[in-house]
């Protein structure tokens, strides 16, 4: 593995936040379940993206099958500084903060017998994107933020009876992220608010990129009632990621006395839980419904340790290179849809969900709740192939939040399109 600077880049990852989804979790596992809103996920099992919320999933599949999607994120975030004064060479807004991002998903089914299947997704749970322009004002809290996370998850599951069927996976979780900031403000003299630091808004203060693996499971549990009407249950650990020995540049000199070191610092992406039912009204209409919980109160404090990190002036104490608290709370998603099959070849979706804000809002994480609308179909080319697209709109409410004695007004919406080819054989 690359030794990078792990710190901060970790910092930065748990405090920068998705704007599509809560925190900083990613749900765009497929096209057919964004038409829904992924109300009913793990019970609806129309194909094989289903095993991403529950393994025991697989076991409503009586052949192979491939699933692939490509999902694509617009959102149109913009943050706005109160009051903030006109200042040479500094700007005191930011359009489009979050840019736009293309997340894949790929899955195979493999039923072996009556009793038992085993599959493999590859999907993410976990991401992020926020850039703020380099001359931002607020450019040593704001900056360049961005993680990518790809995770590789085998799953097996076995049918008990009729009615009852379990599964179980682990994953593997590789992560990718970069961070960049500018001073802003710093440069300005105390009297102005700033800590007087030399150069330009735009220098750099830090940049930093890195990557590591980090390693968790999943089970889940399917009970179906009669062939029109099932449940699901399911639960995916949390991933701790692990930066060891990581470089630790101080930009400023008043932490290590200036130049890179190293520190350590371990964070987890939050454990998920699931649940969902599926009901098949008649030949044509089903409804679905879903709620989600994410552990998000976990994040109570990052602290980043190195022995080096112990300059008489450093503000965190001896041997801690950077500590923050954190403001998270549990966050719910509560989602509901239906499916409408007018034809023998089309298939239609709607859906709806609420999604709550996770944690306090920051410039690096312009948390809030969100609404949810969606659509989708499905066209059966043949009996083996269909054709999945699904489309979001995505309703995040506006809000202000103070950080680093400013206050700041953030709003925006973000869309949302995919994509699925499935095939079984």
């Amino acid at each position: 593995m690359k030794k990078t600077q792990y710190s901060f880049l970790a910092i930065s990852i748990a405090l920068a936040s998705q704007v599509h989804a809560a925190g900083f979790q990613v749900v765009e596992h497929s096209a057919s379940g964004l038409g829904r809103a992924f109300s009913g996920a793990g019970a609806v099992g129309d194909n094989a993206s289903e095993m991403s919320a529950n393994a025991a999933s697989m076991m409503l599949f009586d052949k192979k099958q491939f699933s692939g999607a490509l999902s694509w994120i617009e959102p149109e975030i913009d943050v706005e500084t109160q009051g903030a004064p006109s200042i040479p060479g500094m700007s005191s807004s930011a359009d489009d903060v979050a840019p736009s991002h293309l997340v894949p998903a790929i899955y195979y089914v493999n039923p072996i017998n009556d009793k038992w299947a085993w599959g493999v997704g590859m999907y993410t749970d976990y991401g992020v994107s926020t850039d703020y322009p380099d001359d931002f004002l607020a450019g040593s809290s704001a900056g360049y933020t961005s993680l990518t996370t790809f995770k590789l998850n085998p799953n097996i599951a076995y049918r008990i009876n009729e009615q009852f069927s379990i599964g179980a996976g682990f994953d593997i979780v590789y992560a990718q992220a970069e961070l960049k900031r500018t001073k802003g403000a710093a440069v300005l003299p105390s009297t102005m608010g700033g800590a007087g630091l030399p150069g330009n808004p735009t220098d750099t203060l830090i940049k930093m990129e890195g990557d590591t693996f980090g390693y968790g499971w999943n089970i889940g549990a399917l009970y179906e009632l009669n062939k029109n009407n099932r449940f699901s249950v399911s639960y995916k650990s949390a991933v701790k990621l692990k930066f060891e020995d990581g470089d630790f540049t101080d930009g400023v000199g008043i932490i290590n006395g200036g130049g890179t070191t190293d520190a350590d610092l371990d964070i987890e992406l939050p454990d998920i839980a699931i649940i969902s039912g599926f009901h098949q009204l008649n030949n044509q209409w089903a409804v679905h419904y879903s709620w989600q919980w994410t552990n998000y109160s976990k994040f109570s404090e990052l602290t980043a340790k190195g022995s080096s990190c112990a300059a008489p002036t450093n503000p965190y104490g001896s041997g801690t290179c950077f500590s923050k608290q954190e403001k998270y709370e549990d966050n719910q998603r509560w989602s509901i849809g239906t499916t409408y099959q007018p034809t023998d070849s089309v298939i239609l979706r709607a859906g709806f969900a609420y999604d709550e804000q996770a944690g306090q809002a920051t410039l690096s994480i312009p948390d809030t709740d969100r609404y949810w609308y969606t659509a989708g179909m499905t066209y059966l080319w043949t009996e083996d192939l269909s054709l999945d697209a699904g489309f979001a709109y995505i309703d995040g409410k506006s809000g202000s939040f103070e950080e680093s004695g400013l206050t700041f007004d953030s709003s925006g919406p973000a869309y949302i399109g995919s994509v699925q080819l499935n095939y079984a054989f």
